[in-house]
């Protein structure tokens, strides 16, 4: 049975909707619902009488986050979302007179400004790329170079970077390497390990089909004492349970980053999403989405349309967007939105973003309501 098939029960936003919004906000899958749900009604009848059930959910996050990852549990934190986690370490990593960033120029705000900000702080110096420069150009960028940040997958255009080649050139030449995984993370393979990654960051709410407002937070184990954290409270501290204690060592793990009370029904829907995306499998779910996306571009370029980019199978991920020949992207956008057919309109395109649960049907749906 194949996987749209198998979690069909998952996924009750197939009966009102084509939904195609992954890389923007994606329908909760019935398991997050479920689980935030039942604590909600928790707190209504019990108040926080079973706060340790929160305390084990914030584990179980950690520990499913750090599985998804290849990653121990103490080098996760759980953030509000993306950007929190870039600012974290952008503002918390101990700069030196005279560093500098590699960055990327058509990366999502969230991993441009934070850079920008240091840089006309004079903090920093940052070399922009393109994210379409060949690896010879990076490797070149990233000599003497004190940091290297990139998304995984490029929102606009959906392409994949090599990560593996990235940190290779990283760890070659000293230079941390920093990925915003919100794009991937979910739906595409990805081992910090294997990457030598130094730190990460994604929210719930796109491909991990979590809820908005929680996300997670990588930081490698021995680079911990190099990032302090920003913004400071009392759950930051290691004796964090004693409220009378004033000694403000830290916890000796990643969770050092936590300021203060968590997104706690956020943590138990994204942690009931996580666990479904661990008990499928990400290579079965980036093999269906691959596939589907491969069948919409084609799809779409028959139908007379632009896709952006030349999709190849190491650069493809699970976006697509697109344009059709001759006809404003709105008007598009509004025919679709007529279909019951939830895309994204970014930067005069049209993205299309599936998910594993999407059925080929359904992408047939998109490409006749195209055509017109």
């Amino acid at each position: 049975m194949e996987l749209w098939d198998r979690y069909a029960d998952q996924f009750p936003v197939r009966e009102h909707l084509i939904h195609l919004n992954h890389a923007g906000v994606a329908p909760l899958c019935r398991r997050a619902a479920d689980a935030m749900r039942e604590l909600t009604a928790d707190v209504l009848e019990y108040g926080s009488w079973h706060y340790d059930r929160w305390l084990a959910t914030y584990d179980g996050l950690r520990n499913s986050a750090a599985r998804l990852l290849g990653a121990k549990s103490d080098e996760i934190a759980i953030v509000k979302n993306t950007s929190e986690g870039i600012s974290l370490f952008a503002r918390g990593l101990r700069w030196r007179a005279g560093d500098r960033v590699v960055a990327f120029r058509e990366e999502f705000p969230a991993n441009v400004f934070p850079w920008m900000k240091l840089e006309l702080e004079g903090v920093i110096e940052v070399t922009w790329l393109s994210y379409l420069d060949p690896l010879e150009v990076i490797d070149a960028a990233c000599k003497s170079a004190r940091l290297l940040s990139v998304s995984f997958v490029q929102y606009l255009s959906g392409h994949r970077m090599d990560l593996a080649a990235l940190g290779e050139i990283c760890s070659r030449h000293g230079c941390l390497f920093f990925v915003d995984a919100i794009q991937g993370l979910g739906v595409l393979p990805l081992d910090v390990e294997q990457c030598r990654i130094s730190a990460l960051a994604a929210d719930g709410h796109k491909w991990l089909l979590g809820p908005e407002g929680c996300g997670i937070m990588y930081v490698r184990e021995e680079l911990q004492d190099e990032i302090d954290p920003v913004e400071f409270g009392w759950t930051n501290t290691a004796n964090r349970n004693d409220y009378a204690s004033r000694d403000m060592r830290l916890r000796p793990n990643a969770a050092r980053y936590e300021c203060g009370t968590l997104n706690t029904v956020g943590c138990y829907g994204l942690r009931a999403s996580v666990d479904l995306l661990l008990e499928i499998g990400i290579q079965p779910v980036a093999q269906a989405v691959l596939q589907l996306t491969n069948s919409i571009a084609s799809g779409l370029q028959e139908a007379g349309c632009e896709v952006l980019g030349t999709r190849t199978p190491e650069n493809s991920a699970g976006i697509v967007s697109f344009r059709k020949t001759g006809e404003n992207y709105l008007v598009t956008m509004r025919r679709l939105k007529q279909a019951c057919i939830m895309v994204a309109p970014r930067q005069g395109w049209v993205r299309v973003s599936p998910h594993f649960h999407t059925t080929p049907g359904e992408a047939e749906a998109l490409l006749q309501a195209v055509r017109g």
